[in-house]
């Protein structure tokens, strides 16, 4: 059981958080409850027709009237039919249209926060937050409500018909409601828990299952294959322990359920027997009590139970609800999107070009989940056009730069000006449009060639495609592809090799024609005869553009207009390659370690 569920205890204190989806659907859910009323009040006049069939065509021994009560019994049930009916029509449709809404509100929302908000949570916890989430939030404001709203009121007519048909012998039934409420609710506590330990041990096993055919080469490999075996069988056999232990409960509540049932029925004969044979009461009014007696035990478990699973959809609605509160580290002030637009209703007629000229001003940051300074009263100039290159170790903190630059985090002091304007001043979605940025690990969408490509640039021609691809010799990867452009490249582009992608990557982003270009380690999954065309290339795009290169082959670097030296989260050196070589200081060390034999050749010519 997971400490939020462990937590919840006031069954009603989340609802109002989900109003507002519920909203736009008022009038069907209100609808929907007024149609669950009217059946319920149909289910419990059914027995006042065996009743009259009783007194009146059996006792009597007479067929009147028998035609009238045949036309309206069949137009009763007709009517029920078209009720129900529309009643799971409108709940149906009630689930689909709040999921809906919620899981587009949510995917919206997530696409405003931060990069923080991604490295603190991870993809599991965000698809069901999205996903599972939703869909049991969207069952609660549908079926749950109707199921609760039917059962409430079929209960009461019951018990309204039963009291103006004889009062004592109700008072006898409504006796044993109390009892039956407690035993259920008793049963009903220890089946949730065990339900919540099945659940957690069903995404143990999950879990084992997918590390065990995700990592079979690491397994095999490392010849772990008894250990994992061990771990899964741990796993499924506490899954069979909680589940025996779910059915005995489970078996033994419904014995009960049973035995409660036939003491509530032999109390109405009993007593309703008695009083049929002093002649206070006729067999159709038995009916009545004995139909019932059998009926009423059903709707109060389901009530009991409808009210256990909306307190326990408590922890999906506040998981939802934390979801939604939540608010990026990085967000533009009202004025700015009052002038520039937000993510999703831009207003490009007001953006200015950019230029390219960066300025680090006094800086000085630290991770939202750290403490540490990464960097320190920092500052740089970048002219328009330069070439910065970033080198360090790995896990040395060498992103943290670029990073500011494109605001996927807010310096913690100081300002960093784009063109000589605060970053701040200015959107992020017309900053983010002028950046073309290359990751280490190259993704890919589902899709086509072309459609992966257009994401740099959506109304780019086939034509400048072509060209795009040509300019990084990413071409041969199109030859290579039955359909060309139109050509899938699979999920996370896995239709490809590595190196692949990241030329496809790559295209995708010259094609953007980016004023600032980002390159993290981007040739690092390619090999190097590639990377020497690329190289090539790249002195040819970057040419007039502002460019990061985060580096660790240092001899892709060495023309760099300036070379910065990250160690541990912070800007140790900085210079051209010339420089920091000639002051053989950790720069030194670092090439020296990767081309030491190239480095003694050229000091001896």
């Amino acid at each position: 059981m997971s400490t939020e569920e462990k937590n919840v205890r006031l069954p009603w204190f989340g609802f109002p958080k989900i109003l507002p989806y519920m909203k736009p659907y008022q009038k069907t859910i209100i609808a929907m409850i007024f149609l669950g009323i009217i059946a319920s009040l149909i289910d419990s006049i059914y027995p006042l027709f065996n009743a009259y069939a009783l007194n009146h065509f059996i006792a009597l021994q007479t067929t009147d009237t028998m035609t009238a009560f045949i036309i309206l019994f069949l137009a009763l049930l007709a009517f029920q039919v078209w009720i129900n009916y529309l009643s799971v029509y409108w709940c149906g449709l009630c689930e689909m249209k709040i999921d809906q809404d919620l899981r587009n509100a949510s995917f919206r929302h997530l696409q405003t926060l931060s990069f923080s908000y991604f490295n603190q949570n991870n993809v599991g916890y965000i698809h069901a937050r999205v996903m599972s989430d939703t869909a049991k939030i969207g069952e609660m404001a549908s079926w749950r409500l109707m199921d609760l709203v039917w059962n409430i009121s079929y209960l009461i007519f019951m018990v309204i018909v039963m009291f103006r048909t004889n009062v004592r012998l109700s008072l006898g039934v409504i006796a044993l409601m109390p009892i039956i409420i407690l035993i259920t609710l008793f049963f009903q506590n220890r089946l949730i828990r065990y339900n919540r330990d099945i659940r957690e041990a069903n995404s143990r096993i999950t879990s084992d299952f997918n590390e065990g055919i995700t990592g079979i080469r690491s397994i095999k490999t490392l010849v772990i294959e008894p250990g994992m075996n061990k771990d899964f069988r741990r796993d499924t056999g506490l899954m069979y322990d909680t589940s025996l232990k779910a059915g005995r409960c489970s078996g033994a509540f419904h014995s009960l359920y049973s035995l409660l049932s036939s003491t509530v029925l032999a109390l109405v004969l009993w007593r309703g027997g008695l009083l049929t044979q002093q002649g206070l009461m006729n067999f159709g009014t038995l009916s009545i009590f004995m139909t019932y007696a059998l009926q009423m035990i059903d709707p109060l478990q389901r009530i009991v139970a409808t009210i256990a699973q909306l307190i326990a959809i408590q922890v999906n609605i506040e998981r939802f609800c934390r979801l939604m509160d939540t608010r990026s580290d990085v967000a533009d002030s009202p004025e700015v999107v009052a002038r520039y637009g937000d993510t999703f209703h831009p207003k490009k007629e007001n953006w200015e070009p950019l230029y390219g000229t960066i300025d680090f001003e006094d800086v000085s940051f630290h991770y939202p989940d750290g403490e540490e300074m990464v960097l320190e009263h920092f500052s740089l100039h970048v002219p328009q056009g330069t070439n910065i290159a970033i080198v360090g170790e790995t896990g040395a903190g060498k992103s943290t730069l670029v990073n500011l630059v494109c605001r996927f985090y807010e310096p913690t002091s100081g300002r960093i000006l784009i063109d000589g304007v605060d970053a701040r001043q200015r959107s992020q979605l017309w900053l983010h449009s002028h950046i073309g940025y290359v990751l280490q690990s190259p993704h890919l969408f589902s899709g086509t060639v072309r459609q992966n490509l257009r994401y740099g640039r959506p109304e780019a021609t086939d034509e400048e495609i072509l060209q795009a691809l040509k300019l990084v010799h990413a071409d041969f990867v199109l030859e290579k592809m039955d359909k060309g452009l139109d050509s899938e490249v699979g999920e996370g582009g896995d239709l490809l090799s590595t190196g692949e992608k990241q030329l496809l990557c790559f295209a995708r982003a010259i094609l953007a024609d980016p004023s600032i270009l980002i390159l993290d380690e981007a040739t690092a999954s390619i090999d190097t005869m590639t990377e020497k065309a690329i190289q090539d290339a790249i002195a040819t795009v970057i040419r007039g553009r502002t460019s990061f290169v985060i580096a660790h082959r240092l001899s892709t670097i060495v023309d760099a207009d300036e070379i910065l030296v990250v160690r541990d989260g912070k800007i140790v050196e900085r210079g051209r390659h010339a420089q920091l070589m000639q002051k053989g200081g950790y720069y030194y060390r670092l090439y020296t370690q990767q081309y030491g034999d190239l480095l003694i050749d050229q000091i001896r010519a």
